[in-house]
């Protein structure tokens, strides 16, 4: 996938794509990286690029889940699930979170198909600090237009903390991981070589 997303035949359409195209390029910034440079949090920060892929891929899980009105985990579970989220454990691979992030794109995709309505609502769940009181339901066209809203955010950063990990940026990377020829006007990006 190039760095823009293609037309598009409808709004339904419109949504999946823009999600897929930022999904995409969160993963880029982890092109090459291992799995030591994945857990890396380089800034003051414990953002690391591996932990923020296994973040978002959890949130739009649980976002789903939303959508779908399947029971919540109590708030304390909740949080602690959410916090180990952003960290890329000690067991854990880059490529054990990038496979997970593939089978979430899959799980909302296969939902959204299903969904006739982008304006069905979906009930705020209740007695949870981060949403609001005073809202009684989004749509599954919210939450879709939210999941594009956290994903870019998180590329953001991602490609903040890649930088600062061992100088990449992002299209350098895509011409990597799409294997583009070199130009003057781009060179993909190539590993560091380490020395001896």
């Amino acid at each position: 996938m190039a760095g823009n997303v293609p037309p598009v035949a409808d709004e339904r359409e419109g949504l999946l794509r823009f999600l897929e195209q930022q999904r995409y390029v969160l993963k880029l910034a982890a092109h090459g990286l291992t799995d030591e440079q994945a857990r890396y949090a380089p800034t003051k920060s414990s953002l690391s690029v591996g932990g923020l892929i296994k973040h978002v891929a959890f949130t739009e899980d649980g976002w789903i889940d939303t959508a779908l009105q399947l029971p919540q985990k109590p708030f304390g579970e909740a949080r602690q699930d959410y916090e180990e989220a952003y960290r890329l454990g000690p067991e854990e691979t880059l490529q054990s979170v990038l496979e997970r992030y593939d089978e979430v794109a899959a799980r909302t995709a296969e939902v959204i198909g299903r969904i006739d309505d982008l304006g069905r609502p979906v009930p705020v769940p209740k007695g949870v600090p981060w949403y609001p009181d005073d809202v009684e339901a989004w749509s599954i066209r919210w939450v879709l237009l939210h999941l594009i809203e956290e994903t870019a955010r998180h590329a953001g950063h991602a490609d903040i903390i890649r930088e600062h990990v061992d100088g990449a940026t992002a299209f350098p990377l895509m011409a990597a991981a799409e294997n583009w020829p070199e130009t003057p006007w781009m060179k993909p990006w190539k590993p560091t070589p380490h020395p001896a």
